[in-house]
């Protein structure tokens, strides 16, 4: 009898153990369901949209500039935040604020992407931080879930002007 209890035990524990590294490993490199909140990607993402973010791009260094991407903050790396990607490594970028009248530009350098918010009268991203390490992406964010009102892919960037091709 208790010889039974204790392999049935032992049972559960294994597959609990197992079925624990797929869920991880599903989460980690597949992808998973996101609660965004704040106002810095208003109007292409509301607070407290729910979304589906894949993780296979940036395994595979598959990030194009438009994305919009899930980071851990370079502020707080406790946290994630979520921008869209403005500029490459190599890309020249606007480092200025839109109501900036004079306009300064800058290189991201190599391994870095620039991010920017949506929402650029409200958004903390990397005109205040600078140019953001390519390994702190977590993920890229490619169909909006809730509400379903708003379903399917998200559009495009509402300051497209500010991708510069030289």
């Amino acid at each position: 009898m208790l010889r039974n209890a204790l392999g049935k035990t032992f049972r559960f524990l294994g597959y609990t153990v197992q079925y624990g590294c797929i869920a991880h490993c599903a989460f980690e490199y597949l992808g998973g369901i996101v609660v965004c909140s704040g106002p810095s990607m208003e109007p292409t993402i509301q607070n407290s949209d729910v979304v589906f973010s894949e993780n296979l791009s940036r395994h595979f260094c598959c990030i194009r500039k438009g994305d919009i991407v899930i980071v851990k903050s370079p502020n707080d790396p406790k946290s994630n935040i979520c921008k869209r990607v403005i500029g490459l490594e190599g890309d020249k970028v606007c480092t200025s604020n839109p109501s900036d009248f004079l306009k300064s530009h800058s290189y991201v350098p190599k391994g870095h992407v620039w991010l920017e918010g949506d929402n650029l009268r409200n958004s903390t991203d990397s005109r205040c931080y600078g140019p953001v390490p390519y390994g702190l992406i977590r993920g890229r964010i490619c169909l909006k879930i809730w509400p379903l009102n708003d379903f399917g892919f998200l559009r495009a960037s509402p300051n497209s002007h500010r991708f510069l091709d030289d």
